[in-house]
C-alpha cells in the first residue's frame, strides 16, 4: 500500500461552526512531509510515512476551534513549512432562528505558523484579531517564501481592516506592510513576487502588483478595459481572484471567467492577455470558478482546477430566482491542463477541488461535496464530506479527455460573451440550444498560445425550439455570444 494512503480517509461532517463547508486546504508535499489543513474543523495535519501529527491551533486559544484556511496559504523552504489562514478559537456559534444560523467573529484570528521539518515542532509566528462580533482582520490568503531575503510575503484581501501585502520576518515575527492595496493570491514570477490588485471584493481584480524579491520595490500593472486584452474581444465582470502560478516565463493568474497571462512587469515586451475559460455568467457567485483552489505544475504544464460549486447561499435578501441561479451548478468540476498553445480538459469531478499538490509521480487532489456559504447560513458543523484523491500523473495528463456536459439558462449569460470551453481531444462536440425566439449566436475559436491567437468568428442562426450546432470544426477553445437576450433558453455543451 502507498504509505500515505493510510492517512487519506473520507471525512464526514464534524464540529466546526462557520458558513457551510471548508475543505482540504493547503496540500503541500515538502521534504517527505505531507501537510494539509481540514477546514472548518481547524486541524492541521503533518504526515510522514511513519507518523502523523494533528495540530488543532492550541497556540491561539483553548478550543474548540473552527476554520483553519480556505485559500491554500502555504509555502515551504528547505527546513520549514509555513502555513496560515484564519481560525476561530474558541469558536462561537450564536445559534439558530428557524433554519438560519449565525456565528460570532470576536475570536477570529488571522495567523501564520511554522512547522520545523527536522524537529517536528509547530510554532506560532504571528496572529491578529480585532475581536469584533461582525468584522475581522484580513485573512492570510497567500504565503510566499522569499528565497533571497528569507522573509514571508503575505496577501490579505478577505476582511474589513488590515488589508494589503505584508512582509513577515519568521524569526522576529515583525510584520510590515509593503502595499496598502488588497491582494488575495500571488506567485513568484521571475525574481519578483506578484499578486492581484483587488480593492473591490465584488468587482474583482483590476491588475497585478509585483515586488522585487531583493529590494521589495513595487511595480503595478493596471487593466482599464478587459475587452481590449481579451482574446475573444469580450469583457469579463466579477473577476474574483482564484490562484496564480508561473510557467513559460509568464505569469498566470486565474480568475472567475478565465486566466490573465503574460508579463505584467514589461507588458510592452511580451503582452498581457485574458483567455476566457469556463465562464458561465456575470454574477459574483458564478460557478465553475478557480476560486478557493490552487494550480500545480505537472509535466512542465499548468494543471488548473475550476470548481462546480465554490460558493452558495440559502438564506439571503435576494429573490428566490437569484438564489436558485447562484446554487445551480453549470457542470462538474474540471481540471484543465495548459501546455501552450493548447488547453485540454483532463479531469471531471464533483462539487469542489479545494487544493492540489505533487507527491512524486502522484497528484493529490483535495475534494469536498459542499460549498462555502455566507450570510445567515452558519451551521455548528462543517456540512461537507471531504477527502484526498490520489491519481497517477502520467495517467491524468495523457489519458483521453473525459466526457462532460455543461448546462445553463440564457438568463445566466444574457448577451455577454460566455464559455471558453477547451475542445481539444474530443471527437463529438455539440452546442445545443432550446430557444424561445429567433436569434444569432457567435462562436469564437482561439488558442492558449503565447501569445494567444483568435482563429475565427463564426455566426449561426437559431430558430425557436431545439437547435444543434456541430462544433466539430473547432479544435481549440470556444466561447460564445447570443445577439439577443433569451432568458428562458436552455443551453447545453456536450463533449465526448
Amino acid at each position: 500500500m502507498y504509505p500515505y494512503e493510510l492517512y487519506i480517509e473520507v471525512r464526514s461532517p464534524k464540529y466546526g461552526p462557520e458558513w457551510g463547508s471548508g475543505g482540504v486546504f493547503g496540500l503541500k508535499y515538502c521534504n517527505h512531509i505531507l501537510y494539509y489543513t481540514l477546514a472548518f474543523e481547524a486541524e492541521a495535519h503533518f504526515i510522514s510515512p511513519a507518523s502523523k501529527l494533528i495540530y488543532r491551533f492550541e497556540h491561539l486559544g483553548p478550543g474548540p476551534a473552527s476554520g483553519g484556511d480556505t485559500y491554500n496559504a502555504v509555502d515551504c523552504s528547505d527546513d520549514f513549512i509555513y502555513f496560515g489562514g484564519w481560525v476561530h478559537n474558541p469558536s462561537i456559534f450564536k445559534g439558530k432562528s428557524g433554519f438560519e444560523g449565525e456565528i460570532d467573529f470576536r475570536n477570529k484570528y488571522s495567523h501564520v505558523h511554522s512547522y520545523d521539518i527536522s524537529r517536528g515542532v509547530i510554532s506560532l509566528i504571528w496572529s491578529e484579531s480585532i475581536h469584533d462580533e461582525y468584522k475581522w482582520a484580513g485573512e492570510v490568503s497567500e504565503i510566499i517564501y522569499n528565497p533571497i531575503l528569507g522573509d514571508l510575503l503575505l496577501a490579505r484581501a478577505d476582511g474589513h481592516v488590515n488589508l494589503g501585502i505584508y512582509r513577515l520576518n519568521p524569526k522576529s515575527s515583525k510584520l510590515d506592510i509593503i502595499s496598502s492595496i488588497p491582494g488575495l493570491k500571488g506567485s513568484i514570477f521571475l525574481d519578483y513576487a506578484c499578486f492581484d490588485i483587488q480593492p473591490d471584493w465584488v468587482r474583482g481584480i483590476d491588475g497585478v502588483q509585483c515586488f522585487d524579491l531583493s529590494t521589495l520595490k513595487q511595480y503595478k500593472f493596471m487593466i482599464e478595459d478587459w475587452s481590449k486584452i481579451s482574446v475573444d474581444g469580450g469583457a469579463v465582470e466579477y473577476r474574483g481572484s482564484g490562484y496564480a502560478i508561473s510557467a513559460y516565463t509568464r505569469y498566470y493568474h486565474f480568475i472567475r471567467g478565465g486566466v490573465l497571462v503574460g508579463n505584467p512587469l514589461e507588458p510592452k515586451l511580451d503582452g498581457v492577455w485574458f483567455i476566457r475559460l469556463l465562464d458561465f455568467g456575470n454574477t459574483i457567485y458564478s460557478q465553475l470558478s478557480p476560486q478557493r483552489s490552487n494550480a500545480v505544475i505537472a509535466g512542465g504544464g499548468v494543471l488548473a482546477p475550476f470548481n462546480a460549486y465554490t460558493h452558495g447561499v440559502l438564506h439571503i435578501d435576494y429573490s428566490q430566482g437569484i438564489i436558485r441561479d447562484i446554487n445551480d451548478t453549470r457542470g462538474p468540476s474540471i481540471l484543465v491542463y495548459i501546455t501552450p498553445p493548447q488547453a485540454r480538459i483532463v479531469g471531471v469531478y464533483g462539487a469542489r477541488i479545494t487544493s492540489a499538490t505533487k507527491m512524486g509521480s502522484k497528484i493529490l487532489l483535495g475534494y469536498n461535496t459542499a460549498p462555502n456559504l455566507g450570510g445567515r447560513d452558519a451551521t455548528p458543523i462543517d456540512i461537507g464530506y471531504k477527502g484526498i484523491l490520489v491519481v497517477d500523473e502520467d495517467t491524468i495528463l495523457n489519458r483521453s479527455s473525459p466526457p462532460v456536459t455543461f448546462r445553463f439558462r440564457g438568463r445566466i449569460v444574457g448577451d455577454s460573451t460566455f464559455g471558453g470551453i477547451p475542445l481539444t481531444g474530443y471527437k463529438n462536440k455539440s452546442l445545443i440550444i432550446k430557444s424561445y425566439k429567433s436569434n444569432t449566436i457567435e462562436v469564437y475559436d482561439y488558442d492558449s498560445g503565447l501569445p494567444p491567437e483568435l482563429l475565427s468568428v463564426e455566426r449561426y442562426s437559431i430558430g425557436e425550439g431545439k437547435n444543434i450546432i456541430d462544433l466539430g470544426g473547432f479544435v481549440n477553445i470556444a466561447s460564445f455570444r447570443l445577439k439577443n437576450i433569451d432568458e428562458d433558453s436552455l443551453i447545453y455543451v456536450s463533449l465526448s
